[in-house]
């Protein structure tokens, strides 16, 4: 029986293999084959601007954000509305024939450059012929895949930072080239497996650049203490990634009566000093993407979700569900920026205001701030922490949540861990053990949170700045270990930048990525030591060799 669809691209895929009948994140075989035809038009857009490039024809921020923002739309559990991918792929082909009569010789290049279109039933004919199966060598496949993959996670952290008017043409022609590139079939496994670390490389480029976006804009995080209760007036819910909308929001919202949480991703808001002057941002309501179904609905106010991580909604609460940006559900309103970049947000603050307060579901308090530049002031207590011993081992447990079972792997490892050793996180992921009572180690917590999967980064500066202090040749010979947990894209551009940076012996789970061909695998266990999961025991017996 022919696959209705076939998708691999998150760790939650159908038998570890790939979704064929029904995405399990809620995508509809019709919604699969748009977004495997916005990636096509994309790439052929971006084999467009490659080859003017090389004319020596500069390409317009307009168009390297078109390319950011398609990518960004099609990442796991970003946006399920079908007509927006019909729009974007129509626009994209305006742009690409635009800038198709300016290509001098187009023999060179491919079929995803030259194709046109005018009506929705090309679209819809065009879409069952674009898949990821059409690459029939698996290995070649399961490269292009896995570089696309990590595009898609760098174009996230491109598109914020461009929210915050940082901006770096040279990224956005990597990431176009690197598209092109995909398509050449005269590439081998090895040319792709280069580019595959090139990928890498740009991606600590894109960490950084957000990075500078993120802290020049809002301020160094600091170690901050986050409520993890509610207040007695209405509330508006804020998930997601996207730091400017979470200050538009917050500026709007002021002397109005309705307070402002954070859920899942955007905790890390919280650490920077700007946004502390407002005195209705409560704090943080819930756990990580995948409670929302319950958490949203004993919210009982406007959810604003800014980015991906949305779970197609109950009815309960669809109608208390906004998105913006990258991310969509069909029949939930959706704030678009006006020219200068402004949100309108009076329609969700209006609704807020007619709401009840949100049920309590939680007390207390969680810590969070250890970014590098936090990190760094501290860098003298944790330094003789380590040479005296009361620091015996780092460990990496940055990534992703999820729904499956088999993630509590990662609560019962902090539970597990030696009092003796810190956990170094960033991402979702810390919400499997951010809550635990793991104590500290001579004042510094024993869970150290750098803030989102971007701040993956921090932790890579952190290793490095280890690396200096103690005056190592190489990473790996610092007492850190890696044990990350991945769901989706961003993931992938966090792991291939981390491999980039030399970093070895990464274990990777709950499951390695269905979209690695075995000789794929291979090539990474074989030069990077990557492995999975065991059982909790054994993993931490061998991590502490």
């Amino acid at each position: 029986m022919e696959n209705a669809m076939f998708c691999y691209q998150c760790q939650e895929t159908a038998g570890c293999t790939g979704c064929t009948k029904f995405g399990v994140c809620g995508k509809s075989p019709d919604l699969a084959r748009m977004q495997d035809l916005l990636i096509y038009a994309t790439k052929g857009l971006s084999a467009v601007t490659t080859a003017l490039r090389k004319q020596g024809v500069e390409i317009s921020p307009e168009v390297n954000h078109y390319v950011t923002i398609n990518l960004f739309t099609t990442i796991t559990n970003a946006n399920f509305d079908d007509e927006i991918f019909y729009l974007r792929v129509f626009e994209t082909l305006k742009f690409k024939n635009e800038l198709l009569a300016q290509v001098t010789d187009q023999s060179s290049l491919p079929e995803a450059a030259l194709w046109k279109a005018s009506t929705r039933e090309e679209l819809d004919r065009k879409s069952t012929t674009v898949g990821i199966l059409t690459t029939k060598d698996e290995d070649i496949r399961s490269l292009r895949e896995l570089i696309t993959y990590g595009l898609k996670g760098l174009a996230a952290y491109m598109k914020h930072a461009n929210e915050l008017n940082y901006d770096n043409a040279e990224i956005s022609a990597f990431m176009q080239k690197a598209l092109a590139a995909t398509l050449d079939d005269s590439l081998s496994v090895n040319d792709l497996i280069s580019l595959t670390l090139e990928t890498g490389k740009i991606g600590v480029d894109g960490m950084a650049l957000l990075d500078a976006a993120n802290t020049g804009t809002y301020g160094n995080p600091e170690i901050t203490k986050v409520n993890i209760g509610v207040g007695t007036r209405p509330g508006i819910l804020v998930s997601g990634h996207d730091l400017r909308d979470l200050e538009q929001l917050l500026e709007q919202t002021e002397g109005t009566g309705v307070d402002v949480y954070t859920h899942s991703e955007m905790l890390p808001a919280h650490y920077y000093p700007a946004f502390k002057k407002y005195k209705h941002f409560i704090g943080n309501y819930g756990n990580a993407w995948w409670k929302q179904k319950e958490e949203f609905e004993s919210f009982r106010g406007p959810i604003l979700m800014t980015t991906n991580c949305v779970v197609p909604p109950a009815a309960s609460y669809k109608d208390r569900l906004f998105t913006t940006g990258a991310s969509g559900v069909p029949g939930c309103t959706h704030i678009e920026r006006d020219e200068k970049g402004h949100k309108d947000f009076s329609q969700i603050i209006e609704l807020a205001k007619t709401c009840e307060a949100p049920i309590e579901i939680e007390k207390g308090e969680i810590i969070g701030g250890f970014a590098h530049n936090q990190v760094f002031a501290l860098a003298d207590q944790v330094v003789e922490a380590v040479k005296s011993g009361a620091i015996r081992k780092f460990f990496v447990m940055a990534g992703c949540d999820g729904r499956q079972k088999s993630r509590n792997y990662y609560t019962d490892f902090a539970k597990a861990l030696p009092k003796d050793t810190v956990i170094l996180t960033a991402g979702c992921a810390k919400y499997k053990y951010n809550k635990l009572e793991l104590g500290d180690i001579n004042g510094i917590p024993r869970v150290l949170d750098a803030g989102q999967c971007n701040d993956s980064y921090s932790l890579a500066l952190i290793a490095l700045k280890l690396k200096e202090v103690f005056e190592l040749q190489d990473i790996n010979e610092l007492p850190i270990a890696f044990n990350i947990a991945w769901y989706e894209q961003k993931a992938v551009i966090v792991l291939l930048s981390l491999l980039y940076l030399g970093v070895k012996n990464i274990h990777l789970g709950p499951t390695l990525p269905a979209f690695l061909s075995p000789n794929v695998a291979k090539v990474l266990v074989e030069n990077f030591g990557i492995a999975g999961i065991g059982t909790v025991e054994d993993d931490i017996k061998l991590f502490l060799e």
